[in-house]
């Protein structure tokens, strides 16, 4: 029995390459084989299948016999997904723990101070460019916020409502209670009611109105202490691969042209 395409498809999702997969699968329909004969049976050069059935032997998914010629013995597919899984929980958590070290380190106090006196020599208007992919985007979104020191002011979509509490409830939460205000202006339904009543425990946020403000802008963008911004670029049922945003640490496009807009409609926004 060979495994069907869309299964090695799948073998290919969780990690393992051409080679991997199709010895893999062979070795399942044997049980126990050895690298020649797993080697004829898949066209997989000999050279390679003792260098492929090792690296499936790390990955959890064999067990080399010691013998004379060597064998291999399959895993369980189960137990194999089990034993990636766990391995990849373990390769993350010392990652995260290296990463965590490292934000109190000498070396990133180098690097700060060379970010410094980087930013001293550019004007902040420079400081723009386009953010790709809704990951990237949220990523971004999240570093602003972290980044607030005074404000926080928001005009969004229905989507974009329930984006932002999925996302980054926990971050606005914190803001406000390091005392940074937070306000979000965005038109409300049944499809984000939830979120619309639950962002309210971190922010004061508004209503807009389509009939009594025909005239409001349809898209998304934050300005954070009047001094940098962050536009969406394209509609709400753009693919998550291709969301685009605009940012930019321009003060006048901050201060001098979405804030006074956002002010307007705030201004005539009613509270629900």
């Amino acid at each position: 029995m060979v495994a069907s395409q869309e299964t090695l498809d799948k073998l290919e999702d969780i990690g393992l390459n051409m080679y991997e997969r199709k010895i893999y699968s062979a070795l399942l329909g044997r049980g126990i084989s050895t690298a020649g004969e797993l080697s004829e049976m898949t066209n997989v050069p000999r050279s390679r299948a003792y260098d492929v059935l090792e690296s499936l032997a790390e990955k959890g998914f064999v067990v080399i016999k010691a013998s004379q010629p060597m064998e291999y013995v399959s895993i369980p597919p189960q137990q194999a997904i089990e034993n990636m899984k766990t391995q990849h929980q373990e390769d993350l958590k010392e990652k995260l723990n290296r990463l965590e070290s490292m934000k109190g380190s000498e070396a990133i106090q180098e690097l700060e101070e060379l970010y410094d006196q980087g930013v001293e020599l550019v004007d902040p208007a420079e400081m723009s460019g386009s953010l790709k992919g809704s990951r990237q985007i949220h990523q971004h979104m999240g570093t602003m916020f972290k980044d607030a020191q005074q404000s926080i002011k928001m005009l969004t979509s229905e989507a974009g409502l329930n984006d932002l509490h999925d996302n980054h409830s926990d971050l606005l939460e914190e803001a406000r209670e390091n005392g940074i205000q937070i306000k979000i202006l965005t038109p409300v339904s049944s499809e984000n009611m939830a979120a619309y009543n639950e962002l309210k425990n971190s922010a004061e946020v508004r209503m807009l109105d389509e009939e009594e403000m025909p005239a409001i802008p349809n898209g998304r963008f934050t300005i954070i202490d009047n001094e940098a911004v962050t536009m969406s670029m394209t509609h709400d049922e753009v693919h998550a691969t291709q969301d685009t945003a605009f940012w930019s640490k321009s003060d006048h496009m901050a201060e001098s042209v979405l804030e006074p807009m956002f002010d307007v409609l705030w201004e005539h926004a009613p509270q629900k």
